[in-house]
């Protein structure tokens, strides 16, 4: 996916101008070209170039302005950041601020060429990024401290937010004026990670004053003068456009200024979200309901998906002949697992302020996908992307719901202000989202293992069915490949149980039923790692042994899947008695180049006033994501997805009759409630391997681990989701 057009180097610096006196430093990806390193006065005559870097602020005040290129949604990376560039900068943590990036080509993600957030790569793709902005900064204050003392700049170091030379010290804040006109250094050297001082270290978080003191901005606290609020009524069925509608009723409710046809719906724009709410109420809409609004049920297209596991599909992965290899096998596994649509659900319903006057749309909202929103949204307008400014707010939460392919409710809010022609505010209520979003896909997927007279795989065919994500959107041409979606299959196709069995064969459906699907925190491998700890499950009980010491067996070549087992097994106390009516059980899943190990203490209650059949008492993580920059931010991110799964594990789905979707908010599409947290324990593996992320990798293994539990306490195999205690 091409990024639009950088804008012209004098806007920026005339915005850069804005941002007060001090030093502003954009950086540099190796080996690209270098966009720009001076102050904003001085700025006007520095090169131009396009190569993708961002940048950070040195103020005469002392404070150091992190931007970040991606979007906080929770996950920590406002404080992980600017640990980066704090600990090369040796700047004053205390003076440290951040703020969202703009949209604009600099923040490119490194990796995938446009600005976003997801896959859980923020901190690995810009952990030599955002390095090398703090030691380029560094090594312009050394440089001005040098001159100011008339020593050498190798007698000058920093602590601390100071320059100092023996007995002679200057705040960073100044040395800024001349800091900034000094040529930058063509190579910066890194610190030793022996002399890291933030870089590892648990570090309490930035943004959690801002949230708790109510001065964090979300989308939803967007606010200014002539801002309007909308609401769209959209068609109940997947599919389905407008034939017609009255706006008499809605027009009458106080303060509804203008009712517009958008190409999602019929916008009703007011003075307020209730007055917006109201009139939505009233209006009167007749619908083209369009091909799905009879025949789409879930039980239906359940039965549709098992009829093609016994037909051919893509080969996702193979080797030798696993259906004659199953033949010879001593013991054979068979077994079918079905898991549901989901929704995201995020806290903060889905919104976004439009405002389009002079030659400009503003937008104010919280995104996963600044890039794609940017280009989408000066195609409405007619406008260059350059004139489209996105002001990224916090997020309350996402999980992949604000990153669609279509910028679906980024796209509908600039309709919304265009047909308005007012500044608008487009809302979404949870009922909306949950209703007439995107999900999480439901997949069904059957297996057959054959084990050795030892208990170890010999054969292996796998055959997966539900729709891909991918197929029909922008990224289709570049992550669609022979007919297999690789999100669909990963988990699966690259799990080390598979690859490591001489005769396997994983074969991958993807029918389309007209309900949009997208990624959901862990995309594939919520579903995959569900099915795969599940399944091996399964193979330890027919090989008649401990699931633990099994796993050991088959990952003996996998050594990082390996210490994650071996370590959660040794703090949860593996293989000790428990209190009378609970079990354990163990899931170890690889994703997002993390490793992570799950045991589950669990106890069930078949009683008919139990609230919670299924009660988790404690979750033993242990998880090598590779260095962990804050250990902190990686500890909380195990525990929210953690949480995350077990709401899923435990009780969520989307369901759908007539073509429509059956819940709407918390009390029929339920999460994991306060009183049902367990107890988490998270070890991180001490590493130096290659870097993963912490965002999503927490959420696969949760749901096998409770099953397994369950499997061990009652004998019961459960191999859907939600799990459901079947009747005694």
């Amino acid at each position: 996916m091409n990024a639009p057009m950088h804008p012209s180097r004098r806007t920026f610096l005339k915005a850069s101008a804005t941002l007060g006196a001090g030093l502003v430093v954009a950086f540099v990806v190796p080996g690209a070209k270098r966009f720009a390193m001076a102050a904003p006065e001085a700025a006007a005559a520095a090169s131009t170039g396009l190569a993708p870097n961002a940048y950070l602020r040195v103020g005469d005040d002392d404070s150091v302005t992190v931007l970040i290129a991606h979007s906080e949604m929770g996950q920590g990376i406002w404080t992980t950041l600017a640990m980066l560039i704090a600990e090369e900068l040796d700047a004053d943590w205390s003076k440290i601020k951040v703020e969202h990036a703009p949209a604009a080509p600099p923040y490119a993600h490194t990796a995938f060429g446009m600005q976003m957030t997801g896959g859980s790569t923020t901190t690995w793709s810009e952990f030599d990024r955002y390095r090398q902005a703090g030691a380029t900064a560094r090594a312009l204050l050394v440089a001005a401290a040098a001159a100011k003392f008339g020593v050498p700049a190798a007698q000058v170091r920093t602590e601390n937010g100071f320059a100092i030379a023996g007995e002679r010290r200057a705040r960073y804040g100044e040395l800024v004026e001349a800091a900034a006109k000094l040529p930058a250094p063509a190579t910066v050297a890194l610190k030793d990670q022996k002399d890291w001082k933030l870089i590892g270290q648990p570090t309490r978080r930035l943004d959690t004053p801002e949230k708790i003191s109510g001065r964090a901005q979300f989308g939803m606290d967007v606010q200014f003068e002539g801002l309007l609020t909308a609401l769209v009524a959209r068609a109940p069925v997947f599919g389905g456009t407008v034939k017609s509608f009255d706006a008499t009723a809605a027009k009458a409710v106080p303060g509804v200024r203008n009712v517009v046809q958008v190409p999602s719906g019929v916008a009703v724009v007011a003075d307020h979200y209730w007055a917006a709410k109201l009139g939505r109420d009233a209006l009167k809409v007749e619908w083209d309901l369009g091909p799905h609004a009879a025949g789409l049920d879930s039980a239906a297209l359940r039965e549709q998906f098992r009829t093609l596991i016994v037909t051919d599909g893509a080969i996702a992965t193979q080797a030798g002949d696993a259906k004659a290899a199953l033949g010879k096998a001593a013991t054979t596994v068979e077994a079918e697992y079905h898991v549901p649509y989901l929704a995201h659900a995020p806290m903060e319903p889905l919104n976004c302020a439009v405002k389009i006057a002079d030659g400009r749309c503003e937008i104010w909202t919280g995104t996963q996908f600044q890039t794609l929103d940017q280009q989408i949204a000066a195609k409405i307008t007619g406008l260059a992307p350059e004139q489209v400014q996105i002001h990224t707010t916090f997020l309350g939460g996402a999980f992949g719901r604000r990153a669609t392919p279509t910028s679906d409710f980024v796209s509908e809010a600039v309709h919304v202000a265009k047909a308005a022609n007012a500044p608008v505010k487009t809302v979404w209520t949870r009922e909306d989202d949950i209703r007439g979003g995107y999900y999480r896909p439901m997949y069904v997927q059957h297996a057959r293992v054959g084990l050795d007279a030892q208990g170890r795989p010999v054969a292996w065919h796998q055959v997966m069915v539900g729709q891909s994500i991918i197929a029909g959107s922008p990224f289709e041409a570049a992550m669609l490949k022979n007919g297999i979606d690789a999100t669909s299959v990963e988990g699966v196709a690259d799990s080390p149980y598979i690859r490591d069995v001489p005769d396997h064969r994983v074969e991958l459906h993807s029918p389309q039923t007209g309900i949009p699907v997208l990624w959901w925190r862990s995309v594939g491998h919520s579903y995959n790692g569900f099915v795969m700890e599940s399944l091996v499950d399964e193979l330890a009980h027919a090989a008649r042994q401990d699931p633990v010491a099994y796993r050991r067996t088959l990952l003996e070549k996998h050594p990082r899947h390996l210490a994650a087992l071996n370590l959660a097994a040794e703090k949860a106390g593996w293989g000790s008695a428990l209190p009378q009516g609970r079990a354990r059980g163990v899931a170890v899943h690889e994703s997002f180049g993390s490793f992570i190990a799950q045991i589950a203490e669990v106890s069930v209650d078949r009683s008919p006033q139990a609230r919670y059949p299924i009660r988790v008492h404690r979750v033993v993580c242990a998880i090598d994501c590779g260095l962990a920059v804050n250990p902190e931010g990686v500890r909380a991110q195990m525990e929210s997805g953690i949480a995350f799964g077990l709401g899923a594990a435990l009780h969520s789905e989307v369901t759908f009759r007539d073509g429509q979707v059956q819940q709407s908010n918390y009390h029929d599409y339920q999460v994991l409630r306060l009183d049902e947290m367990p107890k988490v324990e998270v070890h991180n593996v001490p590493s130096t391997d290659r870097m993963g992320g912490a965002g999503e990798p927490g959420t696969p293994p949760i749901a096998p681990a409770v099953a397994n539990a369950i499997f061990a306490l009652t004998g019961q195999r459960l191999r859907e989701l939600p799990l459901r205690l079947p009747s005694a």
